[in-house]
């Protein structure tokens, strides 16, 4: 799947979202978040990771149990509105932190504010035809709401 971040504007990579086929076989099924088959849908989704309209819920994701060691005393300083803001359109790591890599080359492809992607082009269509309700999702609606 495609990785964004913020919005579809900030386009990550392909690496870290896979989809994946549940194939139902009798009367049960369940979910499994590790690999379950061999079969893989390629460029078949979207991931948006912090795609929020409102900073409240910014606030509320860097709070949440997954988050809240990366916040470890800087808290004011990084859940301030006036800065999440700036992160979202400039693009940065939201952490304040160095991006995940497992070599020393892609460590530093990544290092830096994500570069922006002006065009529309391979967005969802229903996110595109109703842009007037998801302008904060595309590119250049970086502004959210309080």
């Amino acid at each position: 799947m495609r990785n964004y971040m913020y919005s579809y504007e900030f386009y990550i990579d392909k690496s870290l979202w896979q989809a994946q086929i549940h194939k139902y076989e009798g009367p049960e099924t369940y979910y499994r978040h590790g690999k379950s088959t061999d079969l893989v849908l390629s460029d078949s989704g979207w991931h948006c990771s912090f795609c929020f309209r409102y900073l409240a819920d910014f606030v509320f994701k860097a709070k949440a149990y997954s988050h809240t060691d990366r916040l470890q005393g800087s808290e004011k300083e990084l859940l301030d509105p006036s800065r999440i803001q700036k992160v979202i359109c400039e693009g940065s790591d939201f952490f304040g932190m160095l991006p995940e890599a497992y070599s020393w080359k892609e460590f530093v492809a990544k290092v830096g504010n994500l570069p922006k992607d002006g065009s529309a082009v391979g967005l969802p269509k229903y996110l595109v035809e109703n842009a007037d309700r998801f302008r904060f999702l595309l590119p250049g609606g970086c502004v959210r709401e309080s």
